[in-house]
């Protein structure tokens, strides 16, 4: 199954000091950008057709698989002055770079790549900045039992805010952790149907626009996933998740068992 990943916005609220010129999908976790780490993520469940929507760094990601080097993450042999892999990371993917604009909503950005997938009945799409443990084919299985159009990945609010019951006088009677609330959150990953594609128009937002449309129509899935998830949307969140990893705590990373 095809994967769509959106990877070409300014990445804002990651910007801090000499990273700033970094695109977001870039930024490192170990010795592997954060873009790295969401297509090993499918490809552990054997989904390796990447298409990635570019447009902010643009040359960074080109430039950084133009010139991979499998080494980092292999175990490999010298031998007669020649490399030998044991493991190869990417030699059985596929991977389309499509320059989708740098000002370009999400929607817009899928629009630009539709030709690449119209033909497929289900596509896997993703922000390139969300790493979790969620069972991605179970998800996949759960779609088309239910016959949804689209799904998403919901998790519970993530926010350490509280909400305050107020009356209009001011005062406190309760007081609640977002988390604690009986919401869900859009956690970025989707499981789509080529009928999401006759939905788009131009600069529209996958999300407000589309997504919204098909929840008042009944054909939405969300997928409830209490496990691991953790954006790394903010500089203090990729930190929080490189500084996971030299832990040897990286439950992301569902392809190899790190403790052994």
């Amino acid at each position: 199954m095809k994967v769509v990943l959106f990877c070409g916005g300014y990445g804002m609220r990651m910007r801090n000091g000499a990273d700033d010129l970094i695109p977001k999908p870039m930024q490192m976790i170990g010795n592997r950008p954060l873009i790295w780490h969401v297509m090993r993520y499918y490809a552990h469940f054997g989904h390796t057709d990447f298409i990635l929507c570019l447009g902010y760094g643009a040359a960074a990601i080109k430039n950084y698989f133009l010139a991979y080097q499998e080494a980092l993450s292999n175990d490999f042999v010298i031998r007669d002055g020649q490399v030998e892999l044991l493991q190869s990371d990417i030699s059985d993917w596929s991977i389309t770079f499509v320059d989708t604009g740098t000002e370009s909503p999400i929607g817009e950005r899928l629009r630009r790549v539709s030709r690449f997938v119209a033909d497929d009945e289900y596509f896997l799409a993703n922000y390139a900045d969300v790493l979790t443990d969620a069972p991605m084919n179970d998800i996949i299985a759960e779609v088309r039992a239910n016959g949804a159009a689209a799904s998403m990945l919901v998790v519970p609010p993530q926010s350490s805010f509280h909400c305050l019951e107020l009356s209009d006088s001011g005062v406190v009677s309760g007081i609640s952790a977002v988390s604690q609330l009986p919401i869900w959150e859009n956690g970025g990953f989707f499981v789509l149907s080529r009928a999401v594609l006759d939905l788009l128009t131009e600069d529209c937002d996958l999300v407000e626009d589309v997504c919204a449309k098909l929840a008042a129509d009944g054909l939405l899935y969300g997928y409830k996933h209490l496990g691991f998830w953790k954006p790394a949307d903010t500089f203090k969140e990729r930190a929080d998740l490189d500084a996971a990893y030299q832990r040897g705590e990286a439950p992301w990373m569902l392809w190899e068992n790190r403790a052994s």
